[in-house]
């Protein structure tokens, strides 16, 4: 049983890394602002727990489940938070997402 435990425990720390390189490299080659920050806001999140859920299982000890728990519990809120926070101020200092405005203009 603990050799599977580990494959599940380092195929979600693999995976999650991979994840947190993907996100890297969108934050790099998105075009704008808002695809950039909906990128990272999605990934940043998602590899961070599955990174956190592979070492929760790497842990002997419930204290260290508990903590890395919380910690998750954490990142769920203020990650999502933070990329709306960016996006609101964005909007409020007057950037606005590219939108084709001849297609949306033609559909009304």
């Amino acid at each position: 049983m603990s050799g599977l435990l580990d494959v599940v425990s380092w195929a979600a720390i693999v995976t999650g890394s991979f994840f947190t390189l993907v996100a890297g490299i969108g934050l790099l080659r998105l075009p704008d602002f808002f695809s950039r920050v909906h990128a990272i806001g999605i990934l940043d999140t998602l590899a961070a727990g599955l990174i956190l859920f592979g070492l929760l299982l790497q842990g002997d000890d419930w204290l260290v489940a508990v903590k890395l728990a919380l910690v998750f519990i954490a990142l769920l809120i203020t990650g999502p938070t933070a990329t709306h926070a960016l996006a609101r101020a964005a909007l409020h200092a007057g950037f606005r997402p590219p939108l084709d405005r001849e297609e949306t203009s033609s559909n009304n």
